[in-house]
């Protein structure tokens, strides 16, 4: 197949056809950032709780009920989202985007090392 001498026939489809490609591009370019990188203003803090021997719904209501709750009382924390697999808590802190991170990961470090002496010798810290 041969491309020029179709193109040196019809100069202007092919320029057509490259204008559309480049504004295609800068198009896509411009589009780009909000769509693959969003501005992320939320700091989120991950806390995981292992413990052996004890299904989902047993974490849930042993565990993760009772950090949720106490997790409330941290400042500038706006909701708490878990999930329970076999073993392991997962829990994750939403916080306001005024509070410092720094000030965040203290509190938050200290609280989950209070709440680790209400639960048995089991729970790893």
């Amino acid at each position: 197949m041969n491309i020029v001498s179709p193109s040196m026939r019809r100069p202007f489809t092919v320029l057509v056809f490259v204008a559309a490609i480049i504004l295609g591009s800068l198009l896509a370019l411009r589009e780009t950032p909000r769509d693959i990188f969003p501005t992320l203003g939320i700091p989120t803090i991950y806390v995981a709780q292992p413990y052996g021997g004890m299904d989902p719904s047993q974490m849930e209501g042993f565990l993760a009920n009772y950090y949720e709750y106490h997790f409330l009382y941290i400042t500038g924390i706006e909701h708490v989202e878990s999930r329970n697999i076999q073993g392991i808590s997962l829990m994750k802190l939403f916080f306001s985007a005024s509070v410092r991170p720094r000030f965040l990961a203290v509190f938050t470090a200290s609280m989950i090392s209070f709440f680790s002496g209400v639960f048995l010798s089991d729970t790893e810290r």
